[in-house]
């Protein structure tokens, strides 16, 4: 993805690190109306765009009001307070009825403070009097539908998106997805197994254990981080194992060297090719399934672990693994 067509380009930074974010946390993100557009005062001249045309895109309270009217300036404030928290489900026209009597006359309104509410370009249902504030809020459900949780949804979609830019390789704005849903939910799993996932693919292996390190006993447990936490044990086991191209040089003089094959196998995973991999422990099966107690399909196990169920590497290797089985 190049920078022209990456709606996070330039959001992170130059450098990649654990903390990158968007500058805000995924809940800070969202985007919600300044407060002039959520509230407004309107006109009889005005009414039909600021109100029955508005309500076609999303519900429009409208307050009748006066400023001789004792509830109606105790009603005001925490109108626009509950108004301005909903960020942006409603919005509020206010009416002074004073100076544009007709539209409440028409609505048959006799006393205020009258809040009305329209949805669709007519009028749905209403409130008098100056109510409390738990009751407009109860009265905004009502109209606009339940609050909708806003972080839990953007955290998904970030992780959904994190997860495709370390698959594409795009290991900054990864890290700066994962370290932006951290900073709203330090405990997040996902995102930690992903932020460790990126450090590994960066080489630096040393902050991935520093991501992974002293972390509740919960999230430790989560299947994401026992996977991230293995593979860290592969690299670092491989790096002691020796060059490969000698043990492809001990192969070729020896091709029941199953130990050589065990340990290039453990190399070929940790560089990243999974298929070479599983072939080198299923030729062992094969060959010699009595070699380190049946060492290799344990090996093998232990990348699936690792590569995940659904990975097309797990896949194919378990229908390998089957047929030597069950042969």
């Amino acid at each position: 993805m190049s920078g022209s067509d990456n709606p996070y380009a330039g959001a992170y930074g130059s450098q990649m690190t654990a903390t990158a974010s968007y500058g805000a946390t995924p809940a800070q993100a969202a985007t919600k109306a300044p407060v002039t557009d959520l509230i407004k005062d309107t006109t009889t001249a005005t009414f039909a765009r600021d109100v029955i045309e508005a309500s076609r895109e999303q519900p429009i309270l409208v307050d009748f009001w006066a400023p001789w009217c004792g509830p109606c300036k105790q009603l005001t404030p925490v109108i626009e307070k509950v108004v301005t928290e909903a960020g942006g489900r409603v919005k509020l026209a206010k009416m002074n009825i004073d100076d544009h009597p007709s539209i409440a006359g028409q609505l048959g309104i006799q006393s205020i403070p009258a809040v009305v509410a329209f949805s669709g370009g007519r009028p749905v249902d209403g409130f008098m009097g100056a109510v409390p504030e738990s009751q407009i809020k109860q009265f905004i459900e009502k109209i606009a539908g339940p609050v909708v949780d806003d972080q839990k949804a953007q955290i998904e979609a970030a992780l959904v998106d994190a997860k495709a830019f370390l698959a594409s390789g795009d290991l900054e704005n990864a890290a700066g997805l994962y370290g932006a849903v951290l900073q709203a939910d330090p405990e997040n799993a996902a995102a930690i197994a992903g932020l460790a996932e990126c450090m590994i693919q960066a080489g630096d292996i040393e902050q991935a254990r520093e991501i992974l390190s002293d972390l509740p006993e919960e999230t430790a447990k989560d299947a994401a981080i026992v996977a991230v936490l293995k593979k860290l044990g592969q690299i670092e086991e491989a790096r002691k194992l020796g060059d490969p191209v000698a043990l492809e040089q001990q192969l070729a003089l020896n091709a029941d060297d199953h130990e050589a094959r065990i340990k290039l196998a453990k190399i070929r995973n940790v560089e990243g090719d999974r298929q070479a991999a599983a072939d080198h422990l299923l030729m062992v099966m094969k060959r010699d399934r009595t070699f380190q107690d049946d060492g290799a399909r344990r090996e093998l196990l232990q990348f699936f672990e690792v590569w995940g169920p659904m990975d097309p590497a797990t896949l194919a290797a378990r229908r390998k693994l089957s047929s030597i089985l069950f042969s």
